[in-house]
């Protein structure tokens, strides 16, 4: 997630380096034609390029506000997820009854923490249970490589254990709903995560919105015609750069999973989460935050 006010230039202008070559070969190439061949290019009013650019500013800002929309929904799932994580380790050291209650407590606490994790991870299409070697046995390790869904593995692991402790008494009927409740929402906020991660934003919409800029482009640069190469080139690159740079930013917020400075901090949630449940757990040793890398937080 970005979080610094200064983003690099060097940043922003890698996102359209691409863009920008091809409205500069389209710029040079236009004018050279129109400086050569003019008897044969049409007159071009900036009124229609004035009309094409009003009509792409709509669409960019269609584009950024639903990209916006999904970026923030995953935002949102992971509050949720950081919420019943907490709730969750609460309601194991309230409800849990016995001698054992303790270890149990912390062994279903820590497998929350590697869920939260792997759940990064595996949106992120990163392996998932990497890292997860601190909270979970070599044993359930193992057991979790036969799932295609590694997080879901866990979340049935802690079901079942809450199970079994209903099963010996150390939890009553009412308690035994509560933490299967919360064990529920962990699995809405996973699907609804995913969800997101696998609905793709139409591609037609971009390449529609990429030619539409290209004959923008095209259409004022005829529309210069006349105007000094060195004068019309940069004015060609501003113009489009500023469109370019929303649309690339509406396209990187769409995919708020993909392992990009733009994504939602799903890795420094899952530490806050890791901190919160160690300290509710009373241990001393708690990791630092994760603190931004360079501009953005991972």
């Amino acid at each position: 997630m970005l979080v610094d006010k200064r983003v690099p230039i060097r940043y922003l202008l890698n996102l359209v380096k691409y863009e920008m070559l091809i409205v500069l070969f389209l710029g040079v190439v236009i004018h050279f034609l129109t400086e050569h061949f003019y008897t044969y290019v049409p007159e071009m009013p900036l009124t229609i390029a004035t009309f094409l650019g009003t009509a792409i500013s709509v669409l960019l800002s269609f584009k950024m506000s639903q990209s916006y929309d999904r970026w923030w929904e995953a935002r949102k799932i992971w509050g949720a997820i950081v919420n019943d994580s907490r709730s969750f380790v609460l309601q194991l050291q309230g409800f849990l009854k016995g001698d054992n209650k303790n270890e149990q407590t912390k062994e279903m606490a820590y497998r929350q923490i590697a869920w939260c994790y792997s759940l990064g991870q595996s949106l992120r299409g990163l392996p998932p249970l990497e890292s997860c070697d601190n909270f979970i046995s070599k044993n359930e390790l193992s057991e979790l490589s036969f799932f295609k869904n590694k997080p879901l593995g866990m979340l049935q692991k802690n079901v079942l254990q809450i199970s079994k402790l209903r099963e010996n008494g150390q939890l009553t009927d009412f308690e035994n709903i509560q933490l299967n409740n919360t064990a529920v929402r962990f699995s809405d906020s996973m699907g609804a995560a995913e969800r997101i991660n696998s609905t793709i934003f139409p591609t037609t919409y971009r390449m529609f919105l990429h030619f539409t800029i290209y004959l923008f482009i095209a259409i004022l640069s005829i529309g210069l015609k006349g105007v000094m190469l060195a004068y019309e080139i940069p004015l060609l690159l501003l113009i489009s750069l500023v469109f370019f740079m929303l649309e690339k930013t509406a396209y990187y917020l769409q995919d708020p999973f993909r392992n990009r400075p733009s994504d939602t901090s799903v890795t420094a949630i899952a530490r806050t989460i890791e901190i919160n449940i160690r300290q509710l757990l009373h241990e001393e040793d708690v990791p630092d935050p994760i603190t931004k890398d360079e501009f953005y937080i991972m």
